[in-house]
Protein backbone atom coordinates (compact mmCIF):
# COMPACT_ATOMS: atom_id res chain seq x y z
CA UNK A 1 0.00 0.00 0.00
CA UNK A 2 1.06 3.53 -0.80
CA UNK A 3 0.65 6.29 0.78
CA UNK A 4 0.82 10.08 -1.14
CA UNK A 5 0.31 13.17 1.02
CA UNK A 6 -2.10 15.78 0.23
CA UNK A 7 -1.20 19.21 0.68
CA UNK A 8 -4.30 20.69 -0.13
CA UNK A 9 -6.26 18.26 3.22
CA UNK A 10 -3.27 19.91 4.98
CA UNK A 11 -5.26 21.35 7.51
CA UNK A 12 -5.03 20.30 11.26
CA UNK A 13 -7.29 17.26 11.58
CA UNK A 14 -9.77 16.39 14.07
CA UNK A 15 -9.49 12.72 15.87
CA UNK A 16 -10.01 10.35 13.44
CA UNK A 17 -11.71 6.70 14.61
CA UNK A 18 -11.46 3.97 12.28
CA UNK A 19 -12.90 0.51 13.24
CA UNK A 20 -10.53 -2.79 12.67
CA UNK A 21 -13.23 -4.32 10.27
CA UNK A 22 -13.39 -1.08 8.26
CA UNK A 23 -11.87 -1.55 4.15
CA UNK A 24 -8.08 -0.67 4.20
CA UNK A 25 -8.00 1.08 7.90
CA UNK A 26 -4.50 1.69 7.03
CA UNK A 27 -5.15 4.29 4.24
CA UNK A 28 -7.40 6.72 6.31
CA UNK A 29 -5.27 6.42 9.78
CA UNK A 30 -2.00 6.59 8.18
CA UNK A 31 -3.34 9.45 6.26
CA UNK A 32 -4.62 11.00 9.44
CA UNK A 33 -1.10 10.47 10.88
CA UNK A 34 0.81 11.87 8.23
CA UNK A 35 -0.95 15.15 8.47
CA UNK A 36 0.81 15.98 12.15
CA UNK A 37 4.35 14.36 11.22
CA UNK A 38 3.93 16.71 8.34
CA UNK A 39 3.97 19.61 10.19
CA UNK A 40 7.41 18.72 12.48
CA UNK A 41 9.93 20.64 12.14
CA UNK A 42 12.99 18.81 11.13
CA UNK A 43 14.95 19.46 14.50
CA UNK A 44 12.39 17.69 16.53
CA UNK A 45 13.05 14.30 16.44
CA UNK A 46 9.92 11.81 16.30
CA UNK A 47 9.68 9.37 19.11
CA UNK A 48 7.21 6.67 19.62
CA UNK A 49 6.35 5.04 22.91
CA UNK A 50 4.21 2.12 22.72
CA UNK A 51 2.69 1.50 26.41
CA UNK A 52 1.68 -2.14 28.02
CA UNK A 53 3.14 -5.19 29.01
CA UNK A 54 3.17 -9.18 27.82
CA UNK A 55 1.46 -10.20 30.63
CA UNK A 56 -1.75 -9.19 29.65
CA UNK A 57 -3.46 -10.01 26.47
CA UNK A 58 -5.43 -6.88 26.68
CA UNK A 59 -2.81 -4.98 27.26
CA UNK A 60 -0.24 -6.19 25.10
CA UNK A 61 -1.16 -3.81 22.15
CA UNK A 62 1.33 -1.10 22.55
CA UNK A 63 4.32 -3.88 22.80
CA UNK A 64 2.63 -5.60 20.00
CA UNK A 65 2.81 -2.17 17.96
CA UNK A 66 6.55 -2.05 18.97
CA UNK A 67 7.56 -4.92 18.08
CA UNK A 68 6.10 -4.69 15.03
CA UNK A 69 7.31 -1.58 14.20
CA UNK A 70 10.90 -2.41 15.19
CA UNK A 71 12.52 -4.34 12.06
CA UNK A 72 11.22 -1.95 9.44
CA UNK A 73 11.11 1.82 11.45
CA UNK A 74 12.89 4.36 9.61
CA UNK A 75 16.34 5.83 11.39
CA UNK A 76 14.51 9.43 11.48
CA UNK A 77 12.44 7.76 14.46
CA UNK A 78 12.93 6.57 17.64
CA UNK A 79 11.12 3.35 19.51
CA UNK A 80 10.50 2.86 23.02
CA UNK A 81 8.11 -0.34 23.82
CA UNK A 82 8.17 -3.53 22.41
CA UNK A 83 7.52 -7.18 23.78
CA UNK A 84 10.96 -7.71 24.69
CA UNK A 85 11.24 -4.41 26.46
CA UNK A 86 7.63 -3.05 27.25
CA UNK A 87 6.95 0.78 28.31
CA UNK A 88 4.70 0.25 31.63
CA UNK A 89 3.61 1.29 34.79
CA UNK A 90 6.44 0.35 36.80
CA UNK A 91 9.08 1.91 34.17
CA UNK A 92 7.02 4.71 32.22
CA UNK A 93 8.03 7.96 34.46
CA UNK A 94 11.82 6.37 33.99
CA UNK A 95 10.98 6.10 30.24
CA UNK A 96 9.87 9.19 29.48
CA UNK A 97 12.53 11.34 31.66
CA UNK A 98 14.98 9.25 29.09
CA UNK A 99 13.13 10.51 26.13
CA UNK A 100 13.32 14.13 27.43
CA UNK A 101 17.23 13.89 28.19
CA UNK A 102 18.54 12.14 24.98
CA UNK A 103 15.88 13.45 22.77
CA UNK A 104 15.71 17.37 22.56
CA UNK A 105 11.92 18.61 22.04
CA UNK A 106 11.20 15.31 20.77
CA UNK A 107 7.66 15.08 18.97
CA UNK A 108 6.03 12.10 20.76
CA UNK A 109 3.47 9.71 20.10
CA UNK A 110 1.55 7.64 22.46
CA UNK A 111 0.46 4.14 21.68
CA UNK A 112 -2.00 1.97 23.80
CA UNK A 113 -4.88 0.03 24.38
CA UNK A 114 -7.98 1.12 26.27
CA UNK A 115 -11.24 -0.18 27.01
CA UNK A 116 -14.70 1.27 25.83
CA UNK A 117 -18.27 0.36 25.14
CA UNK A 118 -19.23 -2.33 23.92
CA UNK A 119 -20.60 -0.92 20.27
CA UNK A 120 -16.52 0.50 20.31
CA UNK A 121 -14.24 -2.42 20.52
CA UNK A 122 -12.28 -2.58 17.85
CA UNK A 123 -12.31 1.20 17.14
CA UNK A 124 -8.91 2.79 16.45
CA UNK A 125 -8.46 6.25 17.40
CA UNK A 126 -5.96 9.00 16.42
CA UNK A 127 -5.56 12.28 18.10
CA UNK A 128 -4.19 15.44 19.49
CA UNK A 129 -2.61 15.54 23.05
CA UNK A 130 -1.70 13.24 25.37
CA UNK A 131 -3.17 9.82 26.36
CA UNK A 132 -3.60 8.87 29.87
CA UNK A 133 -2.62 5.47 30.31
CA UNK A 134 -3.65 3.55 33.43
CA UNK A 135 -7.20 5.41 33.55
CA UNK A 136 -8.76 2.83 32.52
CA UNK A 137 -7.84 0.61 35.31
CA UNK A 138 -8.03 3.35 38.20
CA UNK A 139 -3.63 3.94 37.97
CA UNK A 140 -2.50 7.20 38.27
CA UNK A 141 0.67 7.79 35.52
CA UNK A 142 2.30 10.26 33.53
CA UNK A 143 0.34 11.74 30.04
CA UNK A 144 2.25 10.81 27.11
CA UNK A 145 2.54 12.17 23.60
CA UNK A 146 2.07 15.29 21.91
CA UNK A 147 -0.64 12.87 19.78
CA UNK A 148 -2.10 9.57 20.88
CA UNK A 149 -3.36 6.30 18.83
CA UNK A 150 -5.08 4.45 20.98
CA UNK A 151 -7.34 0.77 20.51
CA UNK A 152 -10.37 -0.28 22.42
CA UNK A 153 -9.88 -3.84 23.02
CA UNK A 154 -12.86 -4.48 25.29
CA UNK A 155 -15.29 -3.39 27.35
CA UNK A 156 -14.82 -1.21 29.95
CA UNK A 157 -16.55 -0.21 33.56
CA UNK A 158 -16.55 -3.11 35.24
CA UNK A 159 -13.59 -6.06 36.56
CA UNK A 160 -11.45 -4.27 34.25
CA UNK A 161 -8.07 -5.92 34.89
CA UNK A 162 -10.47 -9.44 34.49
CA UNK A 163 -11.57 -8.13 31.37
CA UNK A 164 -7.79 -7.15 29.81
CA UNK A 165 -6.90 -11.17 30.73
CA UNK A 166 -9.68 -12.63 28.96
CA UNK A 167 -9.22 -10.44 25.77
CA UNK A 168 -9.17 -12.11 22.20
CA UNK A 169 -6.08 -11.90 21.18
CA UNK A 170 -6.79 -12.46 17.56
CA UNK A 171 -8.73 -8.90 18.24
CA UNK A 172 -5.39 -7.60 20.38
CA UNK A 173 -3.04 -8.72 16.99
CA UNK A 174 -5.05 -7.67 13.98
CA UNK A 175 -5.27 -3.69 15.67
CA UNK A 176 -1.68 -3.91 16.15
CA UNK A 177 -0.69 -4.77 12.90
CA UNK A 178 -2.88 -2.37 11.53
CA UNK A 179 -1.49 0.65 14.05
CA UNK A 180 2.13 -0.73 12.75
CA UNK A 181 1.82 -0.23 9.26
CA UNK A 182 -0.23 2.92 9.96
CA UNK A 183 2.64 4.44 11.28
CA UNK A 184 5.59 2.98 9.22
CA UNK A 185 3.06 4.33 5.82
CA UNK A 186 2.96 7.81 7.45
CA UNK A 187 6.63 7.65 8.44
CA UNK A 188 7.44 6.98 4.92
CA UNK A 189 5.39 9.84 4.10
CA UNK A 190 7.45 12.41 5.88
CA UNK A 191 11.10 13.30 4.40
CA UNK A 192 13.40 13.33 7.68
CA UNK A 193 17.18 13.03 7.82
CA UNK A 194 18.67 10.98 10.80
CA UNK A 195 20.60 11.93 13.49
CA UNK A 196 19.09 15.17 13.80
CA UNK A 197 18.98 15.07 18.02
CA UNK A 198 21.84 15.82 20.29
CA UNK A 199 25.39 14.02 18.99
CA UNK A 200 25.48 12.12 22.24
CA UNK A 201 22.08 10.08 21.87
CA UNK A 202 21.57 7.12 21.25
CA UNK A 203 19.41 5.47 18.92
CA UNK A 204 17.20 3.10 21.72
CA UNK A 205 14.77 0.56 20.43
CA UNK A 206 12.91 -1.65 23.36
Amino acid sequence: MKFTFRPETSLPPEPLIVSYTAPEPEAALSGQLAHYFHRVPAHRPIVIVCIGTDRSTGDSLGPLVGSKLQPTLPPSAYLYGTLQEPVHALNLAETLAGIQEKHTDAFVVGIDACLGQLSSVGAIKVAPGPLKPGAGVNKELPPVGDIHVTGIVNVGGFMEYFVLQNTRLFLVMTMAEIIAQSLLLSLQSVKRNAGLTAPSAQRPIG
